[in-house]
């Protein structure tokens, strides 16, 4: 679905993609019956796994994308850390990783070391709760080659995580997903860091260029409503994971929302699901589709719509991990089942 007013083409960017893919693909071949060597990780996976001799370890790289333009409107700092953490961590719990180790790059145009220490302070906080290591970063002037808003310092942040299989189990890799396999949902808490070109577009299009101060009717600004940071599911995922509990599939949904990583997670079944319960999108997400009439197709393939991972298990697995995730403090609930065909969500179909 394009949308050409926010300068985001979904359809050149998911080519795009594949470009890139086609080319790492290549290179696997570099390693082929030598250490590291890629074991999995198509289109099909979160991340990838590779063969160490003894050992496996699996990568994820990812940034907080525009993200960092709403901090830089609203002076808050300290809570992107944790998009930054749940976009790698996430990525790599969804194929039974334990996430271990981190390391950052934050390009700035000039360097404000007050603005520096709230973000680390902030990616410190994520990662320890998720007990991630962060051993290595780099911090990168570029002057003018790093824009922004206003007149402090501008950046972009981005990071690679590294683990290892969780209990030293096998990949979860939606290979064993069948028809009648349930589907659950973790609630998010915002847009986490995707869709934000949207975001900004259909803000700066109601409320003009300041759009950050706008209040809503709860009190709090549109900058900080936008801003909420991410919810990490990783330290759930692995609690599931120690119980014991099997896991087909999950689905961190990102870039692309439901269809695109839900159908990663699908990919290697070549099935599809029926979603008629899944949390409603939160209410400043229906507010901004409604100011910038925006489908719903759109929103879905935009924005998590109120929905931030997905689990795919068998029907007799749904209560035991309800029960966890509420004991947790996890809003969950099931959202639907697998099907044959495509992904339909709340009657409307995507291939």
């Amino acid at each position: 679905m394009e949308r050409k007013s926010t300068g985001v083409n979904l359809a050149l960017g998911d080519q795009c993609s594949r470009t890139a893919f086609h080319w790492a693909q290549k290179s696997f071949e570099a390693r082929r019956g030598k250490t590291g060597r890629p074991l999995f990780g198509g289109s099909g996976s979160f991340s990838n796994w590779m063969d160490f001799g003894a050992m496996r370890v699996a990568m994820s790289c990812d940034g907080i994308g525009t993200k960092a333009e709403v901090a830089e409107r609203t002076g808050i700092y300290h809570t992107v850390g944790y998009d930054l953490v749940a976009m790698v961590a996430d990525d790599l719990v969804a194929n039974g990783i334990e996430p271990i180790n981190l390391v950052n790059v934050l390009d700035v145009d000039q360097p404000d070391e007050e603005v520096i220490d709230q973000l680390m302070r902030g990616l410190y906080d994520a990662a320890l709760e998720c007990g991630i290591a962060i051993v290595g970063g780099e911090i990168a002037e570029l002057g003018l080659r790093t824009g922004g808003w206003g007149d402090g310092m501008h950046f972009n942040w981005c990071a690679t995580a590294i683990g290892t299989p969780y209990m030293n189990g096998m990949p979860i890799d939606g290979s064993q997903i069948e028809v009648g396999d349930a589907v659950i949902a973790l609630k998010s808490a915002g847009f986490r860091s995707n869709g934000f070109s949207l975001v900004r577009s259909i803000l700066e299009n109601t409320f003009g260029p300041d759009w950050h101060k706008a209040r809503r009717g709860d009190g709090r600004s549109w900058g900080e409503v936008v801003l909420t940071p991410s919810k990490v599911y990783t330290p759930v995922i692995l609690h599931l994971i120690r119980k014991q509990i099997p896991l087909l599939g999950v689905a961190h949904i990102t870039g692309g929302g439901i269809p695109s990583k839900l159908g990663r997670v699908l990919k290697p079944s070549g099935l599809g699901a029926r979603l008629d319960h899944l949390f409603p999108p939160h209410d400043f997400m229906q507010q901004l589709m409604k100011m910038g009439s925006v489908d719903f197709e759109t929103a879905v393939r935009q924005w998590n719509m109120g929905n931030g991972m997905l689990l795919v298990v068998k029907p007799a697995a749904v209560d035991p991990i309800l029960s966890n995730l509420a004991a947790r403090g996890v809003a969950a609930q099931r959202a639907g089942e697998i099907t044959p065909g495509s992904i339909v969500i709340q009657g409307v179909s995507f291939t």
